[in-house]
C-alpha cells in the first residue's frame, strides 16, 4: 500500500454530520455517499472483517473514510481496500498558533511564554495542551502554575519543571522530576529534554553536545540497576552544560 504524507488539511465545504458513535470506535454519517470510522484500530479482527464485506458490498455507491492511530493493527484485507495517508506531526510553532487562536476565540488573556511553558511540556499532543491550557485559565487569564502547587498534581509537575528550568533552577527542577515522574515516564522526559535543546544551551555546540548527553542517558537507562539516578545524573550533566 501506498503512503502520502499530508502536511497540511485546508476545510472544505461545510456539511451536516451525524454521530454514531459506539463505545471507542465513531462512527459518522456525512452524506448519501460517505461513511468515517474514526479510531478503526480499536475494532476488534472480527469486526475489521465484517467491515471488509460491506465496503465491498457498497463501493460503487459509498466511500470509507477509515482513521486510526495504529495502521499496523489493521488487517491487511482492509488495507488492501484502502488508499492510505499518514498525517505527520503538527509543528511546535503551529501548535502554538492553533492554542493562541482558541485563547483568542474563547477571549483568554495569555501571555507567550506562559503559553510556550505549556507547548513545551505536552508536545505534540495538541488536545492534552488545549486541556491543560483550559485548566488554568481563570477569569479569563491564562495563568503558570503557581509556585505552591509545584510537585502536588501528576498532571502539572513537567509544566513546573519546565518553569524552573526557565528560571535556571536546575537542581530543584532535577528533584521535581525524579520526586513525581514515573518510571515508564521516563522516556517521555528525554524526548521532553531533547525536543527542548534551547534549555540546555544557546550556542550550537552546547546543544549538540546536549544531544549527546541525553543519548547516553537514554542509552544507559535500560542497562542500570537504578533509573533514577541515571536520569538525575543526565539532568546533572546537562545543567552543567547550560551553565
Amino acid at each position: 500500500m501506498n503512503k502520502l504524507k499530508i502536511k497540511s488539511i485546508k476545510p472544505g465545504t461545510a456539511v451536516q454530520v451525524y454521530d454514531l458513535s459506539v463505545n471507542s470506535n465513531h462512527n459518522f454519517y456525512i452524506t448519501n455517499s460517505e461513511i468515517l470510522t474514526h479510531n478503526c484500530d480499536y475494532m476488534s479482527p472480527n469486526a475489521q472483517a465484517a467491515l471488509r464485506g460491506v465496503m465491498e458490498t457498497y463501493s460503487t455507491s459509498c466511500r470509507f473514510l477509515l482513521t486510526c492511530n495504529y495502521p499496523q493493527r489493521i488487517i491487511p484485507a482492509v488495507h488492501s481496500r484502502c488508499q492510505g495517508f499518514q498525517i505527520e506531526k503538527l509543528d511546535v510553532n503551529a501548535v502554538t498558533a492553533r492554542v493562541a487562536e482558541i485563547c483568542i476565540a474563547e477571549g483568554v488573556e495569555i501571555d507567550l511564554d506562559t503559553l510556550d511553558t505549556y507547548v513545551q511540556a505536552t508536545y505534540p499532543d495538541l488536545r492534552k495542551c488545549i486541556n491543560m491550557v483550559q485548566q488554568n485559565v481563570v477569569d479569563n487569564v491564562l495563568h503558570k502554575p503557581q509556585a505552591g502547587d509545584r510537585g502536588t498534581g501528576t498532571s502539572d509537575w513537567m509544566i513546573s519543571a519546565i518553569e524552573l528550568f526557565k528560571e535556571g533552577n536546575y537542581k530543584e527542577a532535577r528533584t521535581l522530576i525524579c520526586d513525581q515522574a514515573r518510571p515508564e515516564e521516563y522516556e517521555d522526559v528525554y524526548k521532553f529534554m531533547y525536543r527542548n535543546l534551547g534549555l540546555w544551551g544557546k550556542t550550537s555546540d552546547q546543544q549538540d553536545h546536549a544531544v549527546v548527553i541525553i543519548r547516553n542517558g537514554m542509552a544507559k537507562s535500560a542497562l542500570v540497576s537504578d533509573p533514577e539516578i541515571n536520569l538525575a545524573a543526565t539532568i546533572i550533566e546537562l545543567s552543567n552544560n547550560a551553565r
